[in-house]
């Protein structure tokens, strides 16, 4: 990733894709499963899909100084993972087990993308 960190752009971009399809799509139509409500699913599926478009095309046309874009995603992604933190604890009432268990797994995942965007971001600027 040192080597080539656009394609940590790559990365973030498909992940937020798949984020907004599962969010949007799967997660909406099974509510009864995951329990939070719809539409918040539909909101946080379309944060998802600005920063998929942010990210690829971040990836597609920067092709130097990218380091302020991609301090900017990781940071948007930290948002982003407070903000789903905040709706589970203010929905866990409604959310089923499966549901606190994808949310869980969606911000690991993200923290983890988080955590590799910082270190390469501080070995390139070392």
């Amino acid at each position: 990733m040192i080597s080539n960190p656009k394609k940590l752009f790559l990365i973030d971009g498909l992940g937020a894709l798949l984020t907004a399809f599962f969010l949007g799509v799967i997660l909406t139509r099974l509510e009864d499963y995951f329990g939070m409500p719809p539409k918040i699913l539909y909101i946080l599926s379309l944060v998802a899909l600005m920063y998929a478009i942010y990210s690829m095309s971040c990836h597609f046309f920067i092709s130097r100084n990218w380091k302020p874009y991609l301090k900017g995603i990781a940071i948007a992604n930290l948002m982003y993972c407070c903000l789903t933190i905040g709706l589970v604890v203010y929905f866990y009432h409604r959310l089923t087990g499966i549901g606190v268990l994808y949310f869980l797994l969606e911000v690991i995942v993200i923290f983890v993308l988080i955590g590799i965007e910082i270190k390469v971001l501080s070995r390139i600027t070392k």
